[in-house]
């Protein structure tokens, strides 16, 4: 009877909070689905596993200031026709053009390693390329990788774009035209990914890029990790030279980042236009081949931007001002100074939007505006179309939150053009000049343990 007694008395103890096995909280997505083991595995590339490696000044490509890009490309062409391999940059500073990489082949860049960037545009091939939420002929960018599985870059050394020339070419232009855009003044973007799978980019210094600096498009399962991207906002500022942009993507990790650039610092894009949410809804009676630069629109799902920090940057998670449909969003556990915004919805008057389950949770620092909603009209053109249409943004969360800005909650109410719903601020403890939270603005609005403070 004894023996039997202690068997159930260690039985209970065992039981009790103290003894027994911990639950696992499980990381969900706003939506309240689970968020994949996918998201944390950080892994370093292992360059023994990628194949055989190539120097590039084995091959021509040397330290002599001028410009290897045949050299450079004629290796990659190699490299892919004998099974893959990885390209090498060693210490030094190597000058090239536009290059496109092949299927299993893989770039890394030892510490003191510089890709630099041509300054003339002739070396940019023009191409079908996707911009500002279009499919259009633009200038390739320096790296460029379309339609591979598993491509990485690596290593500890630098691609820069060697920018200024471009930037002070946009600048002089927008002098005497002051309505001079991005398409009229084209430039090359750093890095870009596109129709791609299972790509990771880490370690390196992204640099000084003429236009956007990471550009991926239509691609899944990306991971950005541990990566130093950078353009300056002064003495001459680098314009749109957006640190990542997300465009048509499934399954993006960006991790142990630093970002400070001249423009948005993580942004999703996805199309514009009044029929731009087709691939989405059916429009009867509507030809949709008569808008060809719609070709390729789609939606963002399943983005997580975790502990980064954040130098100057216009937005440090912005949607739009080129982007569709947005669903299980996340950026958490970052530090920020000196950014505009830490969140900015864009909404164009011209194009259907939806953007739903975003997240923004374990954040400190400080930007001009906690949130910004507001109409966006650069390019606005409905082509034809007669009603406005509706655009909608719900399941906005933003929690756990200590901050100093100029205004708390910057929100333009617009009923005829979109819809705001099912927002919860919680957990904030924000100091702003403008500290006013007008709950009216929005439909379902939760505010739990918020502390607004006036600055004095």
């Amino acid at each position: 009877m004894k023996r039997t007694l202690t068997i159930l008395m260690a039985f209970a103890l065992l039981q009790t909070p103290s003894f027994a096995k911990k639950k696992e909280v499980k990381d969900l997505w706003p939506d309240g689905t689970e968020i994949s083991q996918w998201f944390k595995d950080t892994t370093h590339v292992d360059l023994a596993k990628l194949g055989k490696q190539y120097r590039i000044t084995d091959y021509g490509v040397v330290n002599d200031g001028r410009i290897h890009t045949k050299e450079l490309q004629a290796l990659i062409d190699k490299v892919a026709q004998q099974g893959g391999g990885v390209i090498v940059v060693p210490e030094g500073t190597y000058l090239t053009g536009a290059v496109f990489f092949k299927q299993g082949v893989h770039l890394h860049l030892y510490a003191g390693g510089t890709l630099m960037g041509s300054n003339d545009p002739i070396d940019y091939p023009v191409q079908n390329t996707r911009i500002e939420g279009e499919t259009c002929k633009y200038y390739s960018a320096l790296i460029n990788a379309d339609g591979l599985d598993g491509f990485t870059i690596s290593g500890r050394g630098a691609i820069d774009g060697n920018g200024y020339t471009f930037w002070k070419h946009f600048w002089d232009r927008r002098s005497w035209n002051p309505k001079c855009t991005n398409k009229d003044e084209q430039r090359p973007r750093l890095v870009y990914v596109s129709n791609c799978k299972n790509v990771q980019i880490e370690g390196v210094h992204l640099q000084n890029s003429p236009f956007w600096t990471t550009h991926i498009y239509n691609s899944e399962n990306v991971k950005l990790l541990r990566l130093h991207i950078y353009s300056p906002a002064k003495p001459v500022k680098a314009p749109s030279t957006d640190a990542i942009d997300l465009d048509v993507v499934r399954n993006i990790l960006v991790k142990d980042c630093y970002m400070s650039v001249n423009d948005d610092a993580v942004a999703m894009k996805g199309g514009k236009g009044p029929y731009a949410d087709a691939f989405r809804t059916k429009y009867d009676g509507i030809d949709l081949s008569k808008f060809p630069e719609m070709q390729g629109d789609g939606g963002n799902e399943n983005v997580i931007i975790e502990d980064c920090e954040y130098g100057f940057c216009h937005g440090c998670l912005t949607l739009g001002s080129e982007s569709v449909y947005d669903h299980n969003i996340i950026l958490r556990r970052i530090k920020v100074d000196e950014a505009n915004n830490l969140l900015w919805l864009k909404m164009r008057p011209d194009t259907p939007q939806r953007y739903e389950y975003i997240t923004v949770e374990d954040i400190t620092g400080n930007a001009k505006n906690f949130i910004l909603v507001a109409p966006w009209t650069q390019f606005y053109d409905l082509k034809g179309r007669e009603s406005t249409p509706m655009s909608y943004s719900d399941h906005i969360t933003m929690r756990n939150i200590q901050f100093d800005c100029n205004v708390f909650f910057n929100v333009t109410p617009k009923p005829d053009q979109y819809r705001l719903s099912n927002f919860t601020f919680e957990n904030l403890n924000v100091t702003a000049w403008k500290e006013e939270l007008h709950t009216e603005y929005v439909d379902n609005f939760t505010v739990k343990n918020v502390t607004a403070t006036k600055k004095q």
